[in-house]
């Protein structure tokens, strides 16, 4: 469902299918690499990251996002504002499918 400011939710499906989080974005890519920062595994490049498999299901519906993710440290910009820390976590993700819920 896509809420007044455009944006939609997607909860991060666990293998047993819970949903502990939920992540906001007007597409389900843009939600994900928010969740991919989030990793708990996190390399020290975007070469040598981890690799883990991602699902979220959009809010509303029964379409579950799969993506590949992996996140990785790397120094904050030379022109990052005072609060950001030295270290920073990115992430990224490659789509590979969905799939459709028998219950919602």
């Amino acid at each position: 469902m896509v809420r007044e400011d455009g944006k939609r939710n997607f909860a991060l499906r666990e293998s047993d299918g819970s949903e502990p989080s939920v992540f906001s974005g007007n597409t389900p890519r843009q939600a994900a690499k928010k969740a991919a920062r989030r990793l708990s595994d996190v390399g020290e490049s975007e070469e040598s990251a981890p690799r883990v498999e991602i699902r979220l299901r959009e809010k509303g519906t029964d379409k579950v996002h799969i993506y590949e993710a992996w996140a990785w440290e790397e120094t904050s910009p030379e022109d990052s504002p005072d609060w950001m820390p030295q270290q920073i976590t990115k992430g990224n993700v490659s789509k590979k499918g969905i799939e459709h819920l028998e219950e919602v």
